[in-house]
């Protein structure tokens, strides 16, 4: 069996987390910015953190895994 749980996890909070795709912290110009499709190099640092932390917590926290075959 092959478990797709990590990369289907990671995949979906690459999107997700995107700086500037879907919102930005901190912002160029507030510390919250929503689709402004520019970031900076704080922003891409608080993002990585927010994206280990939450993918550590989903798939060895909570033991999130898909089993095909």
């Amino acid at each position: 069996m092959v478990d797709w749980g990590p990369v289907l996890i990671g995949v979906v909070l690459f999107v997700v987390l995107t700086p500037g795709l879907l919102f930005q912290i901190p912002g160029n110009s507030k510390q919250v910015e929503f689709g402004s499709l520019k970031t900076n190099g704080m922003a891409i640092a608080v993002h990585t953190l927010i994206f280990f932390a939450v993918y550590s917590i989903l798939i060895l926290a909570a033991h999130l895994h898909i089993y095909t075959g």
